[in-house]
């Protein structure tokens, strides 16, 4: 490995299925956050590809870069292509690098990102939702719904931290109430199983409310999740029961990876979250991620905390290149 110059200017963009949030940033050393010099926030649909945003961003900023970090949803293959369920278009890393002219570009897991920015995020800047405010160290697990549902875990070591990706959005949904067991049925009509997301995402909120109007027989004229927030902000009865419904569902599996993992914080983070303001049942998520029998009393020690995502994907990706992002050859 190589070390790069701390006063380096990076490029970072963290890119979801919604939205493209890009920044060029100081990475620093030490204990010392990254220094933001420019960010932006994109509609990733409004482009045909990451390259063009990119440049017109460059183009704003003014600035010469010659290495970049790209925190995508999905999973980055080896040969520097991207598997992602939620992405608008494809990901090329070596023609994006090619046409950018970067020296070198990396792709990372969003939630890989996240993870690195969240356990280095002062407490007072989140908001605490359950467990001790002040959990023993451990591993820390950040998730959350946006376009679809991430998660990642950061572990403390004897030297670096060390970040695992996962695509626990594709896990198969796990439902803990009648009324949740039909809807699971429901929803895996011509599927071979009903992966997380497909329930806990934006779109998710959709398909829980066009399966909840299937079993009651009631109309689902809503058609964007947006749409169902409003009409649960306003009283609708089917929107608020399908985001009481869509709280259980991300309590339930936050404590299922908090178990898996060890964790001793849990993040909820992803971009739909601070978007639900008061219809976010805080109670009703704490309550299911406890109910998990005779490991309640377990989870009852892990600290739960709500992260605004924000500009935390570009700065966990700075994170990631201070630590990593060298020339891993």
């Amino acid at each position: 490995m190589h070390p790069h110059s701390p006063a380096e200017v990076l490029l970072a963009a963290d890119v979801g299925g919604t939205y493209a949030r890009v920044a060029l940033l100081e990475a620093g050393a030490g204990d010392a956050p990254p220094h933001l010099l420019h960010y932006a926030k994109y509609v990733s649909a409004e482009f045909a590809s990451l390259a063009p945003i990119l440049a017109d961003f460059l183009a704003m900023a003014r600035i010469s870069v010659r290495h970049a970090v790209i925190a995508s949803a999905g999973c980055a293959m080896d040969d520097g292509t991207v598997i992602a369920a939620n992405l608008p278009w494809p990901l090329p890393a070596r023609q994006l690098q090619d046409q950018l002219g970067l020296q070198q570009l990396w792709l990372i897991n969003d939630f890989e990102a996240l993870a690195h920015a969240a356990a280095r995020l002062d407490p007072a800047q989140a908001t605490h939702l359950g467990g001790p405010a002040q959990p023993a160290p451990g591993p820390v697990l950040v998730l959350g719904p946006g376009t679809g549902l991430g998660a990642a875990l950061w572990v403390p070591t004897a030297g670096a931290p060390r970040v695992l990706a996962s695509e626990a959005g594709q896990a198969a949904l796990a439902m803990a109430t009648p009324l949740e067991a039909a809807l699971l049925e429901h929803m895996r009509q011509g599927r071979s199983h009903v992966p997380a997301e497909h329930a806990i995402s934006g779109p998710g909120l959709l398909h829980l409310y066009r399966a909840l109007g299937a079993l009651r027989g009631t109309p689902v004229p809503l058609e964007t999740p947006a749409a169902l927030t409003a009409a649960a902000a306003a009283g609708d009865p089917p929107a608020r029961e399908t985001l009481e419904i869509f709280c259980g569902l991300l309590g339930s599996v936050a404590g299922d990876l908090a178990l898996v993992s060890g964790a001793s914080t849990v993040c909820l983070a992803g971009g739909l979250l601070p978007h639900l303001g008061p219809l976010l049942d805080r109670e009703r998520i704490v309550a299911r991620f406890l109910d998990k029998g005779p490991m309640r009393q377990r989870l009852a020690q892990v600290c739960i905390r709500l992260l605004e995502h924000g500009q935390l994907g570009v700065t966990g990706a700075a994170y990631w290149y201070r630590e990593q992002g060298t020339n891993p050859s």
